[in-house]
C-alpha cells in the first residue's frame, strides 16, 4: 500500500478497488496517467475476492465463478502472467430430485443428449437446438458488452449537451447493432422474446421434462428478485453461452485461489503501472469547484485531488451519498432516485468435512458432479413458490440453492480431504414484512441446510463452520445498496442506452470530471470488467 501525503494530487482518482475499479486505474496508468485507488475495505476485488474466514480455508465471500470477463481485459494487461489461472468446470451443472434420480450436463453435446434423454427423448432432440439458438443470440449481443452504450433515445436538450461526435459515434453504434439484428433473419422474433421476454413460457415450449426446465431456468434468476413468468428474465439466460474466460465459448470456470486471484492479479498489473491503492480509505464526498470533479474527502478527513474522478460504486451512493444535490440538475436527480435496488439474494459459505452424498447419485468422496453447480429446484412451479413468498416479504419456505465446491478442482482451497462450498440463495428479500434480518438469518441459514439434507443427509454432520450472509449483510460488507449484486436490478428499463438511466449512458455524469466504472454502469453486473474498460476509454477520449 502506497504512503500518501495530504492533498497529493492526480490524473485520476478511482472510487473502490473492486474489479471494474481496479480495471479502469490498469488501463489509465498503461496511458501514463497517475492515478489512486481508494477503497473502502481491507482487501481488493469487491465482490470477487478470497477471505480465509477459517484456518485452512479460503472462500469465495461473494461472486464465485467466472466466464464474461473479457478476454481482452486478460491479454491488455497481462493477468495470466500476474497468475490469474482460470480452471474451467466440467461438468457444468447437477441438478438431483427426490425420486433417486438427477441431470448431469456438461460440455460435450453428445453426453448431455443422453443424460436428458433418460428424461425426455424429444427434449434430447431439442436441447442442441435451443442451445445453438442461444449461440447464435448470444454472438451478437456480445460486442455490445464491450463498447460503451449509446445514447438511442431523444431527450430534452436541456437535460445535456451532446456534440456532433458523440452523436455520430452513437449513431455507428446503433447501425452496428441493425446490422447484427438482419443478420439473425429467421431468428429475429426468438432474439426478440429472449432479450425482452419471459424465462418460463420459452422453456416450456422447448422442453417436456421439468428437471431440465429447472436446471435452465435457475440461470434467468440468479441475483434477481423477479419470478421466471416475469419479462426480462429470458435475457439472464444468455448469460450462459455468453463469455470465454472459462476457456471456451459457454464456460464457467473457478480462479484458482479463489475469486480474489483476479484481484491479486489486476493489482499485480497496477502495482507495475504505478497505481497507488489506498486500502481501509472510506470515501466520505466527492469535491466539487465549479461544477467540476475536484478530488474526494476520506472519512479520516484527508483530501485527495484529481480532475478525473471515476466510481465504480452503485449509483445510489455516488450521486445522493458523496455528492452535494446542488450540483446536480433536478431531472438527473429524480431519475437516480428512481433505480431500481430489489434484491432477493443471500449467500451461504460453507467448509465440509467431506463432500455432499447426493441420495441420487451415491458416491464414496469426490465426484465428478461436485465440479459443476449443483442446483437444488427440481421443478419450475418450485422456484414460482420460492418466489411466491420473497414478493410478500418473507423468506421462501423452500429455497433455491445454487450451489458450488471449488476445492473439487483447487485443491488449495482448503485442508487435506476438506472442501470449501458456496451457496448461492433465492429467494431472501432485502425488504422484510416481519422482523429483521440480523435476528432471523441464521435461523434461515438453517433452513437452507435443512433443504439440502433432503437431498444430501450427510451435509448436516459434515458442516465444520458456516457464514451466512443477508442481503443486509451484502450491503454493508460490500456497499451494495438493498444488497443487489448488480448495483442495479437488470431489468430492461435498467439496461443498454437506459443504465444507469436515459441519457447517460455513457459513463459520463452531469459534474464534468466525474464517470462511473463499475456495475451499475453498461453492461452490468457480474465479473466482466467491461464497465472498467469502457470507462477508461471514455476517459481517455475526454483527456487524452
Amino acid at each position: 500500500m502506497s504512503t500518501l501525503q495530504r492533498n497529493d494530487k492526480y490524473d485520476c482518482i478511482v472510487i473502490g478497488g473492486g474489479h471494474n475499479g481496479l480495471v479502469t486505474a490498469a488501463y489509465l496508468a498503461k496511458a501514463n496517467k497517475k492515478v489512486c485507488v481508494v477503497e473502502r475495505r481491507h482487501v481488493l476485488g469487491g465482490c470477487a475476492v478470497t477471505e480465509e474466514l477459517w484456518d485452512g480455508y479460503k472462500v469465495s465471500t461473494a461472486a464465485y465463478v467466472i466466464s464474461l470477463f473479457l478476454p481482452e481485459i486478460i491479454r491488455d494487461l497481462r493477468l495470466k502472467p500476474y497468475g490469474l489461472e482460470i480452471l474451467p468446470r466440467n461438468p457444468s451443472s447437477f441438478t438431483p430430485v427426490l425420486h433417486g434420480r438427477s441431470l448431469t450436463l456438461g460440455h460435450d453435446m453428445h453426453d448431455n443428449q443422453r443424460e436428458i434423454a433418460k428424461f425426455s427423448e424429444n427434449d434430447a432432440d431439442n436441447y442442441p437446438k435451443y442451445n445453438a439458438l442461444l449461440e447464435r443470440v448470444a454472438a451478437t449481443i456480445e460486442p455490445i458488452l464491450s463498447q460503451t452504450a449509446p445514447d438511442s433515445i431523444p431527450l430534452p436538450k436541456s437535460w445535456r449537451k451532446v456534440g456532433v461526435a458523440k452523436r455520430l459515434r452513437d449513431a455507428s453504434k446503433l447501425m452496428e447493432l441493425y446490422k447484427a439484428f438482419s443478420a439473425l433473419e429467421n431468428d429475429i422474433p426468438d432474439a426478440v422474446e429472449l432479450l425482452t421476454g419471459a424465462a418460463r413460457p420459452i422453456l416450456e415450449r422447448w422442453f417436456e421434462a421439468e428437471v431440465l426446465r429447472a436446471t435452465l431456468a435457475t440461470d434467468a434468476i440468479i441475483g434477481a428478485f423477479a419470478s421466471i413468468s416475469s419479462p426480462g428474465t429470458a435475457y439472464v439466460l444468455l448469460h450462459h453461452v455468453m463469455g470465454e474466460a472459462g476457456g471456451a465459448r459457454g464456460v464457467w470456470g473457478y480462479i484458482k485461489g479463489g475469486m480474489g486471484g483476479l484481484a491479486n492479479a489486476l493489482e499485480k498489473a497496477c502495482a507495475d503501472l504505478r497505481v497507488d491503492i489506498l486500502r481501509e480509505s472510506s470515501v466520505s464526498s466527492i469535491m466539487t469547484t465549479n461544477g467540476k470533479a475536484s478530488g474526494v474527502i476520506l472519512e479520516t478527513g484527508e483530501i485527495l485531488e484529481a480532475p478525473v474522478v471515476a466510481s465504480s460504486v452503485d449509483a445510489h451512493l455516488t450521486f445522493e451519498r458523496f455528492l452535494d444535490p446542488s450540483v446536480l440538475p433536478e431531472e438527473f436527480r429524480t431519475a437516480v432516485s428512481k433505480i431500481d435496488y430489489s434484491s432477493a439474494s443471500a449467500k451461504i459459505n460453507l467448509a465440509l468435512a467431506e463432500p455432499p452424498n447426493f441420495s441420487a447419485a451415491k458416491t464414496n468422496g469426490l465426484a465428478a458432479h461436485h465440479r459443476g453447480t449443483m442446483h437444488i429446484s427440481p421443478t419450475l412451479d418450485y422456484i414460482e413458490r420460492a418466489y411466491d413468498d420473497a414478493k410478500y416479504g418473507k423468506t421462501s419456505e423452500e429455497p433455491i440453492l445454487e450451489m458450488t465446491m471449488p476445492s473439487s478442482v483447487d485443491s488449495t482451497l482448503a485442508p487435506d480431504g476438506k472442501h470449501v462450498m458456496s451457496i448461492f440463495v433465492q429467494f431472501a428479500p432485502y425488504k422484510l414484512a416481519n422482523g429483521s434480518w440480523d435476528d432471523i438469518k441464521e435461523s434461515f441459514g438453517d433452513r437452507c441446510i435443512d433443504v439440502l439434507a433432503r437431498y444430501a443427509p450427510n451435509i448436516p454432520n459434515a458442516i465444520e463452520h458456516r457464514q451466512v450472509l443477508s442481503p443486509l449483510d451484502l450491503e454493508r460488507t460490500f456497499g451494495l445498496t438493498g444488497g443487489n449484486i448488480m448495483q442495479g436490478a437488470m431489468n430492461f428499463n435498467q439496461l443498454f442506452s437506459f443504465r444507469p438511466i436515459a441519457g447517460w449512458a455513457d459513463h459520463r455524469t452531469p459534474v464534468e470530471g466525474l464517470y462511473l466504472c463499475g456495475a451499475a454502469s453498461h453492461p452490468g453486473g457480474g465479473v466482466m470488467g467491461s464497465c472498467g474498460r469502457n470507462a477508461a476509454a471514455e476517459i481517455l477520449r475526454d483527456i487524452g
